[in-house]
């Protein structure tokens, strides 16, 4: 057994006896409803030894289990082996939802009570947990106690770390602007003010950014608008000189992050906005005011980026462009001299965007996936599981940085060496799938639910599938992962408009064998009128060979391969001139036509 985890469990349950609770639910957020949360609030990493970005753990006094989705089905199941708690795969027929797992756990107790930190779920959430628990035999759900301030005794502090401001050069419009268009916003929402809480809302509306959060540039703080006001709720340690007088030049004043509560139980309009998926419980019930519940107009207005922020994604895709070459000319002979592992390619990589301008970090950890690593969808080296590559097989490489500019994303399944026909095979399919949804024309105002089986269509006649998204938003030197928009199989209504940037990423992974995945990042641009409407389309952002040794051509139709070598002459043109003669030697050799 995992000692460590298991006496943090009765640690657990000597509060809980305390407090008279008979479960305690820890979620994977932050107050903010982060996906990517500082460590001051990885309770569930903690409390169960499961690092992935999704899941949530749920303790009782007998017994604890661990729901996530099918990204992290194999990771799960090797980090919790030895820990008491059993992995419950969500989606998949017969696992039981966490409400119907504790209305059966606790069927036999008197009165039984479970416990939630209001601070780390949202009013959604928290909500839905009450109906559905009072429908499991009138389970009573507490949200005003956090056992981790106990039992946690090293806890990491919240983060300390200054603010920067994001020039104007870079953001492409001024904060005091942005102000006046989430006000007229909120106006037509009949909405007095709103409190933001998801930090890339913050930082994209006050041209700031932070380092709080591992590979997101964001800050903890909340910031309270009003038609005649604007507050930044952020500890003020974290404010230079030179911040604070932005602020007040912008229009914005500045209180202490923990007296946001103290605001909201003293907010003197006759509403606010209060976006429930966005706001965590605890501050969702202080203003004594209505409530609009309404979904905060931020994130649509981020997701539409502007020219300043387009020309910025192009020139940071360039330079990330010219390190991908560098590394993909080194990888191969780099194994086939030995001594290369997951880990250590990845270090090379970062090491070779490192070396370009404006270069401010990873955008996300990279995944570098060796054969049947690769089937794990996010799967990240570690000393333990770092696989020493060898001159054959597929290594999967999803990578991404964080420029000044822009931010990238880009996977790439690269062959190392001879390659079974299975592989081959599944590598063509997956290519396919790709270039079926980078084909698409579709009229404006669509949703990426109603284009994505432009993808998977190539995959399901082969009996193929994915569950992951096969799109999701990227941040302008924010989150990589942004919305309100996502092309995937479940219902996700917003509209695709001109000026957004998604992500197109298809794969295949057979457990235990190989996965493949190929992804750009992508820009929606107008794809001309007809009598029907407005149609538009997409436009690659990432500039970087696909390799073509793996493929199988005569399985490409005539549009999938003009496509292919029209993308591949992009990739040439744009990068070449900024090569040395041996990586444009190489980059012809790795674009030529197919």
């Amino acid at each position: 057994m995992d000692e460590i985890i298991c006496k943090r469990i009765e640690a657990l349950h000597e509060v809980m006896r305390r407090e008279s609770i008979d479960a305690f639910i820890f979620p994977s957020t932050d107050p903010h409803g982060g996906e990517y949360v500082p460590a001051h609030w990885e309770g569930r990493k903690w409390v169960s030894g499961f690092d992935g970005s999704a899941g949530t753990a749920v303790v009782t006094m007998n017994d604890a289990a661990l729901w996530t989705d099918s990204r992290y089905f194999l990771a799960a199941g090797e980090q919790l082996r030895g820990t008491p708690f059993r992995l419950m795969k969500e989606r998949v027929e017969g696992t039981p939802s966490i409400t119907k797992w504790l209305g059966m756990k606790l069927a036999t107790v008197a009165s039984p009570s479970v416990g939630v930190d209001g601070m780390v779920n949202t009013a959604s959430s928290v909500e839905a947990l009450i109906r559905e628990l009072r429908a499991e035999g009138g389970i009573t759900v507490r949200t005003n106690f956090d056992p981790l301030d106990i039992i946690w005794t090293d806890r990491p502090p919240v983060p300390q770390d200054k603010v920067t401001i994001h020039p104007l050069r870079y953001a492409g419009e001024a904060c005091r602007d942005k102000l006046g268009r989430i006000r007229a916003r909120l106006k037509e929402m009949h909405a007095c003010g709103i409190l933001v809480s998801a930090l890339d809302d913050i930082a994209w509306t006050l041209n700031l950014r932070g380092t709080d959060v591992h590979c997101n540039p964001v800050f903890v703080a909340y910031l309270l608008i009003s038609q005649d006001r604007a507050t930044l709720f952020v500890d003020s340690a974290k404010l230079s000189p030179d911040v604070t007088a932005y602020l007040a030049a912008e229009g914005v004043g500045v209180a202490e992050y923990a007296d946001v509560g103290k605001a909201l139980a003293t907010y003197g309009e006759y509403n606010i906005l209060m976006d429930v998926d966005e706001t965590n419980y605890t501050l969702y019930n202080m203003p004594h005011c209505l409530k609009v519940n309404a979904p905060s107009p931020i994130p649509a207005m981020k997701a539409v980026k502007n020219q300043t922020e387009i020309e910025g994604f192009r020139n940071a895709m360039l330079r990330d462009g010219v390190a991908m070459v560098k590394f993909l000319r080194w990888l191969r002979p780099a194994v086939e001299a030995g001594g290369q592992t997951e880990m250590s390619v990845s270090a090379k990589l970062a090491q070779l965007r490192a070396e370009q301008p404006l270069y401010r970090g990873l955008s996300f950890d990279t995944i570098a996936a060796y054969q049947e690593h690769g089937a794990i969808v996010h799967y990240e080296p570690t000393p333990e599981t770092d696989a020493a590559l060898r001159p054959e097989g597929f290594l999967l490489l999803d990578s991404g940085a964080q420029y000044s500019d822009g931010t990238t994303d880009i996977t790439r399944t690269v062959v190392l060496g001879p390659l079974p026909d299975e592989q081959r095979r599944v590598y063509t399919l997956v290519l396919k799938a790709h270039i079926g949804l980078e084909l698409c024309r579709f009229p404006r105002g669509a949703s990426g639910t109603q284009i994505d089986a432009l993808a998977r269509a190539v995959l399901w006649r082969e009996g193929l599938n994915y569950m992951h998204g096969t799109g999701h938003g990227v941040g302008s030197y924010l989150n990589v992962h942004e919305g309100p928009h996502q092309i995937r199989m479940e219902y996700k209504p917003t509209p695709l408009v001109e000026g957004m940037t998604v992500t197109d990423e298809p794969g295949v992974y057979l457990p235990s064998r190989f996965g493949v995945r190929t992804e750009n990042t992508l820009l929606i641009v107008p794809g001309g009128e007809t009598e029907f409407g407005r149609f538009l389309r997409f436009e690659p952002l990432t500039l970087c060979p696909i390799d073509t040794e793996p493929l199988i051509p005569e399985m490409l139709t005539d549009e999938e391969r003009t496509w292919l070598n029209a993308y591949h002459d992009t990739v040439y043109r744009r990068l070449s001139p900024c090569l040395d003669d041996g990586e444009r030697t190489w980059l012809a050799t790795a674009c030529a036509p197919v």
